[in-house]
């Protein structure tokens, strides 16, 4: 991968987007094209297969709904895998989006439903292998307080602030697309499983999350934002044909947890630890950001999150893990397996992510397009 590629426009500070194509700034001063509609964010496409798991569940899902018949031997990774991570992907996909041309009602067909269900058992088992028992102590904040603590382990963030080039930045906010595009739908469907001010925390940082009911200031749009900024493809799924297993594991693991009314406790310590532990990370980014000349709209996700985060981290950790165990204490194992889950897979994300940028090599399937 080359490390060479032109830096970020500094003279792009401040202005509007030139790859949202629109050249008027809107009223509150962004972008304009930082309002979407539905020309503008279509259902994505579906991807193209990557093994014999893929092929199948994709080839079935351009039909109409139908029953599924046997489904070929699964030989890929559980965990990491580039096919089986894929083919999950697309099945929990269907509780999002979709996909252009798909039919809906391919959602609760029962025999795709039973499929989905042997392979996310698979992916369970291998998560909770990974991560090795997990031991309450008997006090969840504190607990999850030393998890969020950095430790000496690869860093990304680290990474990208000391060594980070242009291509090196794009590339990570490929990663993230799979996530923050659709950033805090996993853990909303939470809300109707909790009661009393475990529900109440939750809400407070998920009305947060969805910008307080702005359009604009929506998580998930501020993302968008940022990647047009960066003169990337801001569609919702537009780099899903390009992000390895280890990538798609991270969101197939948030959306396992809160499709899962039994865990619904692995959801909050997964969102507990997220927000524990995101305010250094972001504040790094946007550092790099604003060394690689990007500008301040590009960097306004990562600011957001810095201020927002520093504030739901208590929240999240003594209001919602916390209140969560207080009203349900056979829960607390359970959120502890939410939140090692995230470092253990984030954790491999980063180091073959590193790995590849060392060797200089693409952190993704291939490179960016073109112009990305």
């Amino acid at each position: 991968m080359p490390t060479d590629s032109p830096p970020l426009d500094p003279d792009r500070i401040d202005t509007p987007s030139e790859a949202s194509g629109d050249p008027t700034v809107g009223a509150t001063g962004r972008p304009a094209g930082g309002r979407t509609g539905p020309a503008r964010r279509p259902e994505p496409a579906l991807p193209s297969p990557r093994g014999e798991m893929s092929a199948f569940l994709i080839e079935h899902l351009i039909d109409e709904p139908h029953d599924l018949p046997a489904a070929p031997p699964i030989g890929d990774d559980p965990l990491y895998g580039d096919d089986e991570q894929l083919a999950l992907y697309c099945a929990y996909e269907l509780h999002y989006r979709g996909f252009a041309g798909v039919d809906a009602a391919w959602e609760w067909q029962p025999s795709l439903l039973a499929w989905r269900r042997d392979v996310e058992q698979r992916f369970e088992s291998a998560l909770r292998d990974e991560v090795g028992d997990v031991d309450f102590s008997g006090d969840i904040v504190t607990q999850l307080d030393e998890l969020a603590t950095p430790g000496d382990g690869a860093s990304l963030s680290d990474w990208l602030s000391d060594r980070g080039e242009a291509t090196h930045l794009r590339e990570f906010c490929a990663h993230r697309t799979a996530w923050q595009l659709k950033e805090a739908d996993p853990h909303t469907w939470m809300i109707p499983r909790l009661y009393g001010s475990a529900k109440a925390a939750l809400v407070h940082i998920q009305m947060d999350e969805y910008g307080k009911g702005v359009e604009e200031d929506v998580h998930a749009e501020l993302f968008a934002l940022c990647l047009r900024e960066l003169g990337m493809d801001d569609r919702y799924g537009a780099y899903l044909d390009i992000l390895p297993g280890t990538t798609l594991a991270g969101t197939n693991a948030v959306s396992m947890f809160g499709l899962h009314r039994r865990l619904r406790g692995a959801a909050a310590g997964h969102l507990a630890i997220f927000e524990m532990f995101s305010v250094l990370p972001m504040q790094r980014v946007s550092d790099t950001l604003a060394r690689l000349g990007a500008s301040t709209w590009a960097r306004l996700f990562f600011d957001t999150h810095v201020v927002a985060d520093a504030e739901h981290q208590t929240i999240a950790a003594r209001e919602l893990a916390g209140g969560l165990v207080e009203q349900q204490p056979h829960l607390a194992d359970d959120i502890l397996f939410g939140a090692h889950a995230i470092g253990t897979i984030e954790g491999r994300m980063t180091r073959d992510t590193i790995t590849a940028w060392e060797a200089g090599d693409t952190s993704l399937l291939r490179p960016l397009p073109e112009g990305d």
